[in-house]
């Protein structure tokens, strides 16, 4: 594998470098690194997406012919892994990364028309209906029914663990239109207007206290069948290949972030005396961390590769899945043993009423320690189990 970059790629990247440096403010900076969720709020995100979408870079993940940067899979790493690097937010993946590119690949030209230009312009933000009370790992076993009367469908059910969906205005969600056959089956995709009548959203308070996730209530809800995509029946299909997508989104670079995070916090904090950066331990346990990331960049690339070739990311998606999920949740471990006592489980500063770094009772490197040592728990399960993922790679790679 050759990983070094032609002329022309490596002044694409300095490109990257000098729009970074003049467009993502210290505000935005300080915003993204005190994040302890997923995702950074709205307004920060949504304003650091309006400034690429005036670049024209938002959607980098595009087809030129839909509005997008028609980069190559190279670009589109590089991008991310330069974003990653200078302490960018990360784009609201469900919007961009995943009903879109399921619009313009399977939906008609109606729906190309209305929903992708307002996708890139930020003007519809979007949530993902797919786990149920029932139906988390084992998505097939869904039970939210869409009933079809004349052109319209009549939506009953609720889905949870809706991340954003309190602060979003629309979401697209796996139903279940026929009952008979396998449980893979009779499964369609649709898109739903969240001021829809008949829709409740009820906010669940994860363990770091932070409201990120909703169950959201469908009580008749009416929406007409032209929001549906793909043929009826056929959701099955149409969402696996947006969890490949969803799987296979470079991370590396974010890890490679945290991890020089965790060095300066090492280097900052002390042991007996002398920085904790010089114990044995800790410096054995970060380099476990980059030999990890190092493999994960590794496939990475071969995705890269594959992609470009013009095929699906497949179970290498899974692979990134499950070992980012390991990687990700040991560098917030390492923080929280690095911040001692000061990580000690206190609300986040918004529900306390400090402002600032001043007032968190320790160093401000640490104040986002615990919040996201808590909230890297559910990784395990979110995006797809890390044993769903497991079974995949054992079958699809290992052929078990």
């Amino acid at each position: 594998m050759d990983l070094s970059f032609d002329a022309e790629t490596r002044a694409f990247q300095q490109e990257v470098r000098a729009f970074l440096a003049e467009q993502l403010t210290p505000d935005i900076r300080e915003a993204t690194a005190r994040t302890t969720t997923v995702w950074v709020e709205k307004d920060v995100v949504m304003e650091w997406h309006r400034r690429l979408y005036k670049k024209g870079w938002v959607g980098y993940f595009w087809p030129k012919e839909y509005g997008g940067t028609g980069w190559t899979p190279t670009q589109q790493y590089i991008f991310l892994q330069e974003c990653a690097q200078a302490g960018a937010p990360r784009l609201i993946p469900m919007s961009l990364r995943y009903v879109g590119p399921v619009i313009f690949t399977f939906g008609t030209q109606e729906q190309k028309d209305f929903f992708l230009p307002r996708i890139l312009s930020g003007e519809h933000y979007w949530c993902q209906g797919y786990s149920e009370p029932g139906a988390g790992s084992d998505l097939a076993s869904l039970k939210m029914r869409a009933v079809r009367e004349g052109d319209e469908y009549v939506l009953n059910g609720s889905k949870i663990w809706t991340t954003n969906a309190h602060v979003s205005d629309w979401i697209f969600c796996l139903v279940r239109t026929d009952n008979t056959g396998k449980k893979q089956e009779g499964i369609s995709f649709v898109l739903v207007d969240l001021k829809t009548p008949g829709i409740k959203i009820d906010p669940i308070i994860t363990l770091g206290l932070d409201h990120e996730v909703n169950q959201v209530f469908f009580d008749d809800v009416r929406i007409p069948v032209s929001n549906r995509v793909g043929a009826e029946g056929q959701g099955w299909d149409y969402g696996k290949f947006l969890l490949e997508f969803e799987r296979a989104g470079g991370a590396s670079g974010e890890y490679k972030a945290a991890i020089q995070k965790l060095k300066a916090m090492g280097a900052a904090q002390r042991s007996d005396g002398a920085p904790l950066i010089a114990d044995p331990y800790f410096r054995s346990e970060i380099a476990k961390l980059e030999i990890g990331v190092m493999g994960l960049e590794m496939t990475e690339r071969r995705i890269m590769s594959s992609v470009a070739a013009g095929q699906r990311p497949g179970p290498e998606g899974s692979v990134m899945s499950a070992t980012g999920v390991e990687i990700n949740q040991r560098i917030s471990e390492l923080a929280i043993e690095a911040m001692d006592y000061y990580a000690a489980p206190l609300p986040p500063p918004s529900l306390t009423g400090m402002v600032n770094d001043d007032e968190y009772p320790g160093p401000s490197y640490g104040a986002a320690a615990m919040g996201k040592y808590l909230n890297k728990r559910a990784a395990s399960i979110y995006g797809g189990a890390k044993e769903i993922q497991r079974e995949i790679i054992s079958k699809a790679v290992l052929h078990l």
